[in-house]
């Protein structure tokens, strides 16, 4: 296999998998169908292009900041209209709630046999068609989302996500473990949020299992890493 690491950090993130009407919720950590979306900006697909190659791919999720759960309100609608009295006559308006994650910090992987593909996706996240956001076009990311040595031929995708160094701000802060969120075709929770088509936006099931890892290395103050041989 062949893996491709994302760093995913910024002072807001979102990323709901089933949110309606007025409140929208956020997951803790990226969702399937927002990365799957954050790719296909960089590549410069439309709604209406397949993304069945990009969905395929195994993703996993190493949480090195958990963030804070935030949330704030949003008036959308036509306004209102000044009377002649003064006052203002609202129309249409809706009042929603949006929940997102503050001060996050993720490193996502994606492996798959099809290192062209994954080569392609590393170059378009240097170089994006389109602006890249977390969740939400309001939440850019604080650090790119490209890692110089993201592309990583012959590993997997837990291997990777175990000895990439932390990303995490606070070393002397840092936890002993750190959470990590991997797909898996026999794990025990759901999810609605692998995407068949963003057009329809039509999303199929995918099934997780979670896991506690120890606190990856850190990378040292030269560039190098202290990951283990």
């Amino acid at each position: 296999m062949n893996v491709l690491l994302l760093r995913l950090a910024g002072p807001m993130q979102s990323w709901g998998v089933q949110s309606r009407f007025t409140v929208r919720e956020t997951g803790l950590e990226p969702s399937k169908s927002g990365v799957v979306g954050l790719l296909c900006a960089a590549l410069g697909r439309r709604r209406d292009d397949p993304v069945a190659d990009l969905a395929e791919l195994h993703m996993g999720v190493r949480v090195d900041q958990e963030g804070v759960m935030q949330r704030d309100f949003h008036t959308a609608g036509k306004g209102g209209i000044l009377r002649a009295s003064g006052q203002v006559e609202r129309r249409n308006l809706v009042v929603s709630t949006r929940y997102y994650l503050a001060d996050a910090r993720f490193l996502v992987g994606l492996d798959g046999k099809d290192l062209d593909l994954l080569t392609a996706l590393h170059a378009a996240l240097r170089d994006p068609v389109w602006p890249l956001y977390l969740g939400r076009k309001a939440f850019v990311p604080s650090e790119p989302v490209w890692l110089p040595d993201g592309l990583r031929p012959g590993e997997e995708v837990l291997a990777a996500l175990e000895r990439y160094p932390s990303l995490g701000h606070h070393p002397k802060h840092r936890p002993e473990r750190v959470r990590l969120v991997l797909d898996d075709p026999e794990g025990p929770e759901v999810r609605p949020d692998l995407p068949v088509s963003f057009a329809e936006r039509r999303f199929a099931p995918r099934r997780i299992r979670t896991e506690f890892i120890a606190a990856p290395p850190l990378r040292e103050e030269g560039g190098s890493c202290t990951c283990p041989n």
